[in-house]
């Protein structure tokens, strides 16, 4: 695996005689194919939980519907990157294959580009999610208190975005980070389905925006609730609001915006 961050000798702008070391995290490109034969794209990103990048990708992409799905995944290293050859089962190959593929690079900050379309609002074919958990203000607060310290390539590079999943009690269980804020969301959705763990109870935080492409994969991950550091778009405001889903953003550690689904919202 390739290093996750390199260390720059640099120097203030004006200060050319201090010196400075600074951590800079890399991005590595990744060729993702399926079954050995189908083409599906590079992806720019950050080169470690990558089995967990292609179950959650595969999911949120609507590839898979159940890890089951994915019969092996096996990355090689290539001059410059990585491959990642996902072999599907039958019926999800041939799914794919009827499909236009991506028509270029996807990139760290890009969710949706080299898409067949982006899907409106009022047609995505998600489920609306049921109002069969809660959860309280004070385990908001305490997952986002806690998220800094989980975010260790964060820490060194100051660059990272981080996808994390807290239980009902707000105590973070699982933290992905990643150049790319979609492959951050990505490798925490497959950490959790290749371990069996439900979406359904708990909390995701997320440090980027809340955007559309976000929204999708949260939502066909089944995330019931989503707390983001930053704003979400308008876009992603009403589809959540439309699948009945519960979103916390501008969310700091002192004040938290609720923007819609406070039925889970509890003192």
């Amino acid at each position: 695996m390739d290093a996750l961050f390199h260390a720059l000798t640099v120097a203030p702008l004006g200060q050319p005689e201090t010196e400075l070391v600074l951590n800079v995290a890399d991005e590595v490109p990744v060729k993702l194919t399926f079954n050995g034969i189908f083409p599906h794209g590079v992806m720019m990103m950050t080169s470690d939980h990558l089995e967990d990048f292609a179950y959650g990708y595969c999911l949120t992409e609507e590839i898979i519907r159940s890890a089951e799905q994915i019969r092996a995944v096996v990355v090689t290293q290539e001059d410059d990157g990585l491959a990642m050859d996902v072999t599907l089962t039958g019926e999800c190959l041939s799914a794919l294959l009827k499909r236009r593929p991506r028509a270029q690079t996807g990139h760290t900050s890009c969710g949706l580009c080299g898409s067949d379309d982006v899907p409106a609002v009022e047609t995505v074919g998600a489920c609306t999610l049921p109002l069969t958990q809660t959860i309280t203000v004070d385990a908001v607060c305490k997952a986002l208190n806690d998220l800094d310290r989980w975010q260790e390539l964060n820490a060194a590079t100051r660059m990272a975005h981080a996808a994390a999943w807290a239980d009902a009690d707000g105590h973070i269980q699982m933290i992905r980070e990643d150049v790319g804020r979609h492959n951050a969301l990505d490798k925490l959705i497959g950490a959790r389905l290749r371990n069996g763990g439900a979406m359904q109870s708990g909390v995701c935080l997320l440090t980027s925006r809340y955007s559309f492409e976000m929204a999708l994969k949260t939502l066909r991950a089944g995330i019931a609730i989503v707390a983001a550091v930053s704003a979400p778009t308008y876009r992603a405001y009403r589809l959540a609001e439309r699948m009945n889903q519960t979103l916390i953003a501008i969310a700091r550690r002192d004040r938290q915006i609720l923007f819609c689904g406070g039925e889970r919202i509890t003192q």
